[in-house]
């Protein structure tokens, strides 16, 4: 069944891909197939937190448009979201 197109938010700047793509969770090996917006938002919560958590980034903004995107992430799609991100 194919998705429709979703929206992502007016605050995204992130990289938009034209396709999506199968993601694995690395701690638990389970995957799950991504569309192209949120493949895009996945990538942006991944790399923000990455560099969160190595003391790289300290801006409240990016900060809160990552938690913004993993509550966009959870109500798009809250299947992937706990496959991939809970």
């Amino acid at each position: 069944m194919e998705k429709t197109k979703q929206e992502l938010p007016k605050w995204f700047k992130g990289q938009l891909y034209d396709k999506g793509e199968e993601v694995t969770n690395p701690f638990s090996g389970q995957s799950y197939e991504l569309t192209a917006e949120e493949l895009s938002m996945y990538d942006f919560i991944i790399g923000a937190n990455n560099l969160a958590e190595r003391g790289l980034i300290t801006s409240p903004k990016i900060i809160n448009d990552m938690r913004k995107g993993i509550t966009w992430f959870r109500k798009n799609n809250p299947e992937a979201y706990y496959v991939l991100l809970d």
